[in-house]
Protein backbone atom coordinates (compact mmCIF):
# COMPACT_ATOMS: atom_id res chain seq x y z
CA UNK A 1 0.00 0.00 0.00
CA UNK A 2 2.75 2.43 0.91
CA UNK A 3 4.59 1.60 -2.32
CA UNK A 4 1.43 2.33 -4.36
CA UNK A 5 0.92 5.64 -2.57
CA UNK A 6 4.53 6.65 -3.20
CA UNK A 7 4.17 5.73 -6.92
CA UNK A 8 0.96 7.76 -7.22
CA UNK A 9 2.54 10.74 -5.48
CA UNK A 10 5.53 10.54 -7.83
CA UNK A 11 3.24 10.36 -10.87
CA UNK A 12 1.20 13.33 -9.66
CA UNK A 13 4.40 15.31 -9.11
CA UNK A 14 5.59 14.50 -12.65
CA UNK A 15 2.23 15.51 -14.10
CA UNK A 16 2.42 18.87 -12.33
CA UNK A 17 5.93 19.36 -13.74
CA UNK A 18 4.70 18.55 -17.25
CA UNK A 19 1.78 20.96 -16.91
CA UNK A 20 4.15 23.69 -15.69
CA UNK A 21 6.46 23.13 -18.68
CA UNK A 22 3.55 23.21 -21.11
CA UNK A 23 2.31 26.49 -19.68
CA UNK A 24 5.80 28.01 -19.85
CA UNK A 25 6.22 26.91 -23.48
CA UNK A 26 2.93 28.44 -24.59
CA UNK A 27 0.69 25.39 -24.42
CA UNK A 28 2.48 22.96 -26.77
CA UNK A 29 5.71 20.98 -26.63
CA UNK A 30 7.62 18.11 -28.15
CA UNK A 31 7.94 14.97 -26.05
CA UNK A 32 11.71 15.07 -26.52
CA UNK A 33 11.81 18.64 -25.16
CA UNK A 34 9.82 17.65 -22.06
CA UNK A 35 12.07 14.64 -21.43
CA UNK A 36 15.18 16.83 -21.64
CA UNK A 37 13.71 19.52 -19.41
CA UNK A 38 12.61 17.04 -16.71
CA UNK A 39 15.67 14.79 -17.07
CA UNK A 40 13.65 11.61 -17.66
CA UNK A 41 13.17 9.23 -20.57
CA UNK A 42 10.73 9.92 -23.39
CA UNK A 43 8.93 6.69 -22.45
CA UNK A 44 8.35 8.07 -18.93
CA UNK A 45 6.86 11.23 -20.45
CA UNK A 46 4.62 9.18 -22.74
CA UNK A 47 3.30 7.12 -19.81
CA UNK A 48 2.43 10.27 -17.89
CA UNK A 49 0.86 11.90 -20.94
CA UNK A 50 -1.37 8.87 -21.50
CA UNK A 51 -2.79 9.27 -17.98
CA UNK A 52 -3.07 13.03 -18.40
CA UNK A 53 -4.95 12.63 -21.68
CA UNK A 54 -7.35 10.19 -20.06
CA UNK A 55 -7.93 12.80 -17.36
CA UNK A 56 -8.73 15.42 -20.02
CA UNK A 57 -5.70 17.61 -19.27
CA UNK A 58 -3.81 17.32 -22.56
CA UNK A 59 -4.17 16.19 -26.18
CA UNK A 60 -1.41 14.07 -27.68
CA UNK A 61 -0.30 14.55 -31.30
CA UNK A 62 2.48 12.86 -33.25
CA UNK A 63 5.71 13.61 -31.39
CA UNK A 64 4.20 16.15 -29.06
CA UNK A 65 1.37 17.31 -26.83
CA UNK A 66 -1.03 20.25 -26.42
CA UNK A 67 -2.38 21.64 -23.18
CA UNK A 68 -6.13 21.20 -23.51
CA UNK A 69 -8.12 24.40 -23.82
CA UNK A 70 -4.97 26.52 -24.08
CA UNK A 71 -4.49 28.85 -27.02
CA UNK A 72 -0.77 28.68 -27.74
CA UNK A 73 -0.68 32.22 -29.05
CA UNK A 74 -2.66 35.41 -28.59
CA UNK A 75 -5.66 35.92 -30.89
CA UNK A 76 -4.71 37.10 -34.38
CA UNK A 77 -6.18 40.59 -33.94
CA UNK A 78 -3.88 41.14 -30.94
CA UNK A 79 -0.82 39.95 -32.85
CA UNK A 80 -1.70 42.24 -35.76
CA UNK A 81 -1.05 45.15 -33.38
CA UNK A 82 2.44 43.93 -32.42
CA UNK A 83 5.15 45.73 -34.46
CA UNK A 84 2.64 46.68 -37.19
CA UNK A 85 5.01 49.04 -39.04
CA UNK A 86 7.69 46.36 -39.29
CA UNK A 87 5.11 43.93 -40.63
CA UNK A 88 3.89 46.45 -43.22
CA UNK A 89 7.44 46.99 -44.46
CA UNK A 90 8.02 43.24 -44.70
CA UNK A 91 4.68 42.82 -46.46
CA UNK A 92 5.54 45.44 -49.06
CA UNK A 93 8.91 43.75 -49.69
CA UNK A 94 7.34 40.33 -50.17
CA UNK A 95 4.62 41.77 -52.42
CA UNK A 96 7.35 43.27 -54.63
CA UNK A 97 8.87 39.78 -55.04
CA UNK A 98 5.62 38.27 -56.28
CA UNK A 99 4.45 38.81 -59.87
CA UNK A 100 0.94 38.80 -61.28
CA UNK A 101 -0.05 35.21 -61.98
CA UNK A 102 2.30 33.69 -59.39
CA UNK A 103 1.29 30.75 -57.23
CA UNK A 104 1.90 30.89 -53.50
CA UNK A 105 1.01 29.53 -50.09
CA UNK A 106 0.31 31.94 -47.22
CA UNK A 107 -0.04 30.64 -43.67
CA UNK A 108 -2.02 31.87 -40.68
CA UNK A 109 0.52 34.29 -39.16
CA UNK A 110 -0.08 37.98 -38.51
CA UNK A 111 2.75 38.97 -40.88
CA UNK A 112 1.22 36.90 -43.68
CA UNK A 113 -2.11 38.65 -43.03
CA UNK A 114 -0.31 41.95 -43.75
CA UNK A 115 1.19 40.36 -46.88
CA UNK A 116 -2.26 39.38 -48.13
CA UNK A 117 -3.39 43.01 -47.85
CA UNK A 118 -0.22 44.16 -49.68
CA UNK A 119 -1.09 41.75 -52.53
CA UNK A 120 -4.59 43.10 -53.09
CA UNK A 121 -3.57 44.97 -56.26
CA UNK A 122 -1.98 41.87 -57.80
CA UNK A 123 -3.89 39.97 -60.44
CA UNK A 124 -4.42 36.32 -61.36
CA UNK A 125 -2.79 34.97 -58.21
CA UNK A 126 -3.08 31.27 -57.38
CA UNK A 127 -3.26 31.27 -53.58
CA UNK A 128 -3.34 28.28 -51.22
CA UNK A 129 -3.96 29.12 -47.58
CA UNK A 130 -5.23 27.84 -44.25
CA UNK A 131 -5.91 31.39 -43.04
CA UNK A 132 -9.44 32.79 -43.09
CA UNK A 133 -7.94 36.30 -42.97
CA UNK A 134 -5.82 35.67 -46.08
CA UNK A 135 -8.72 34.10 -47.95
CA UNK A 136 -10.98 37.07 -47.15
CA UNK A 137 -8.34 39.53 -48.33
CA UNK A 138 -7.63 37.89 -51.69
CA UNK A 139 -10.68 35.86 -52.77
CA UNK A 140 -13.07 37.28 -55.42
CA UNK A 141 -10.52 39.94 -56.37
CA UNK A 142 -8.63 40.62 -59.63
CA UNK A 143 -9.29 37.16 -61.05
CA UNK A 144 -7.41 35.45 -58.21
CA UNK A 145 -7.99 31.78 -57.48
CA UNK A 146 -7.96 31.05 -53.74
CA UNK A 147 -7.93 27.53 -52.32
CA UNK A 148 -8.74 27.16 -48.62
CA UNK A 149 -7.59 24.15 -46.59
CA UNK A 150 -10.20 21.97 -44.95
CA UNK A 151 -10.12 21.00 -41.29
CA UNK A 152 -11.23 22.45 -37.98
CA UNK A 153 -11.01 26.25 -37.74
CA UNK A 154 -9.24 27.55 -34.64
CA UNK A 155 -11.18 30.20 -32.77
CA UNK A 156 -8.21 32.42 -31.87
CA UNK A 157 -6.78 32.92 -35.37
CA UNK A 158 -9.18 31.52 -37.97
CA UNK A 159 -6.64 28.93 -39.11
CA UNK A 160 -7.53 25.49 -40.45
CA UNK A 161 -5.45 22.62 -39.09
CA UNK A 162 -5.51 18.86 -38.74
CA UNK A 163 -5.07 15.83 -40.99
CA UNK A 164 -7.50 17.18 -43.61
CA UNK A 165 -5.59 20.45 -43.91
CA UNK A 166 -2.20 18.74 -44.27
CA UNK A 167 -3.56 16.32 -46.89
CA UNK A 168 -5.08 19.25 -48.76
CA UNK A 169 -1.87 21.29 -49.02
CA UNK A 170 0.06 18.26 -50.32
CA UNK A 171 -2.06 18.34 -53.49
CA UNK A 172 -0.45 21.58 -54.70
CA UNK A 173 2.84 22.69 -56.23
CA UNK A 174 3.40 26.42 -55.83
CA UNK A 175 6.23 28.82 -56.54
CA UNK A 176 6.39 30.40 -53.08
CA UNK A 177 5.59 29.21 -49.57
CA UNK A 178 5.41 32.31 -47.37
CA UNK A 179 5.76 31.12 -43.78
CA UNK A 180 5.66 32.96 -40.45
CA UNK A 181 7.51 31.91 -37.28
CA UNK A 182 7.39 32.64 -33.55
CA UNK A 183 11.13 32.70 -32.86
CA UNK A 184 14.55 32.55 -34.54
CA UNK A 185 17.81 31.63 -32.84
CA UNK A 186 21.26 30.59 -33.99
CA UNK A 187 21.08 27.06 -32.59
CA UNK A 188 17.66 25.83 -33.73
CA UNK A 189 16.78 28.14 -36.60
CA UNK A 190 13.05 28.74 -37.06
CA UNK A 191 10.52 27.81 -34.37
CA UNK A 192 6.80 27.86 -33.61
CA UNK A 193 4.65 27.49 -30.49
CA UNK A 194 2.17 24.99 -31.89
CA UNK A 195 2.77 21.40 -33.03
CA UNK A 196 -0.06 21.30 -35.58
CA UNK A 197 1.02 24.63 -37.03
CA UNK A 198 4.59 23.34 -37.43
CA UNK A 199 3.41 20.15 -39.12
CA UNK A 200 1.29 22.15 -41.56
CA UNK A 201 4.18 24.55 -42.24
CA UNK A 202 6.51 21.63 -43.05
CA UNK A 203 3.99 20.19 -45.48
CA UNK A 204 3.50 23.54 -47.24
CA UNK A 205 7.26 24.14 -47.52
CA UNK A 206 7.77 20.83 -49.26
CA UNK A 207 5.23 21.76 -51.95
CA UNK A 208 7.00 24.99 -52.95
CA UNK A 209 9.94 25.93 -55.16
CA UNK A 210 10.97 28.80 -52.88
CA UNK A 211 10.40 28.71 -49.14
CA UNK A 212 10.37 32.18 -47.61
CA UNK A 213 10.28 32.84 -43.87
CA UNK A 214 8.87 36.22 -42.85
CA UNK A 215 9.58 37.58 -39.37
CA UNK A 216 10.12 40.97 -37.78
CA UNK A 217 13.33 41.61 -35.87
CA UNK A 218 11.52 41.12 -32.56
CA UNK A 219 11.69 37.37 -33.21
CA UNK A 220 15.52 37.30 -33.17
CA UNK A 221 17.17 35.62 -30.21
CA UNK A 222 13.95 34.14 -28.86
CA UNK A 223 13.03 30.50 -28.58
CA UNK A 224 9.88 28.37 -28.85
CA UNK A 225 9.25 24.68 -28.16
CA UNK A 226 8.75 23.45 -31.76
CA UNK A 227 11.61 23.41 -34.28
CA UNK A 228 9.84 23.57 -37.63
CA UNK A 229 12.42 21.81 -39.80
CA UNK A 230 16.08 21.69 -40.78
CA UNK A 231 17.01 25.34 -41.53
CA UNK A 232 18.38 24.23 -44.91
CA UNK A 233 14.77 23.63 -45.95
CA UNK A 234 14.29 27.39 -46.35
CA UNK A 235 15.59 29.58 -49.14
CA UNK A 236 15.10 33.11 -47.81
CA UNK A 237 14.38 35.17 -44.70
CA UNK A 238 12.63 38.52 -45.14
CA UNK A 239 12.84 40.76 -42.09
CA UNK A 240 12.96 44.46 -41.25
CA UNK A 241 16.42 44.77 -39.65
CA UNK A 242 19.80 43.09 -39.74
CA UNK A 243 19.92 40.02 -37.48
CA UNK A 244 22.53 39.54 -34.73
CA UNK A 245 25.86 38.11 -35.85
CA UNK A 246 25.15 34.56 -34.64
CA UNK A 247 21.83 34.38 -36.50
CA UNK A 248 23.42 35.89 -39.60
CA UNK A 249 26.06 33.15 -39.42
CA UNK A 250 23.33 30.50 -39.12
CA UNK A 251 21.66 31.87 -42.26
CA UNK A 252 24.94 31.84 -44.18
CA UNK A 253 25.83 28.32 -43.02
CA UNK A 254 22.45 27.04 -44.23
CA UNK A 255 22.54 29.01 -47.50
CA UNK A 256 19.46 31.04 -46.59
CA UNK A 257 19.33 34.36 -48.44
CA UNK A 258 18.64 37.43 -46.31
CA UNK A 259 16.42 40.29 -47.47
CA UNK A 260 16.13 43.32 -45.20
CA UNK A 261 12.89 44.99 -46.17
CA UNK A 262 13.17 48.61 -47.21
CA UNK A 263 16.97 48.45 -47.47
CA UNK A 264 17.57 47.17 -50.99
CA UNK A 265 20.76 49.13 -51.41
CA UNK A 266 22.25 47.96 -48.12
CA UNK A 267 25.20 45.54 -48.46
CA UNK A 268 23.46 43.32 -45.91
CA UNK A 269 20.30 43.08 -47.97
CA UNK A 270 19.55 40.21 -50.33
CA UNK A 271 22.75 38.32 -49.61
Amino acid sequence: MQTTERTNQHANHREREILDELRLSGGSSRIQFLAERLNVSEETIRRNLKLMEEAGLVTKVHGGVHLKGHASEQPLHFRMNENPEAKRVIAAEVASMIANGDSLFLDVGSTTAFIAVALQKHQNLFVVTNSLSVANALAARNNNRVFFAGGALRSHDGGAFGIEAVSFVRRFNVRYAILSVTAIDAKNGFMLQDMEEAEFSRAAARQAEQRVVVADAGKFGHTAPIIIDDPRTYTRLVTNAAPPADIAAMLTANEIALTIAGAKHSPQSDT
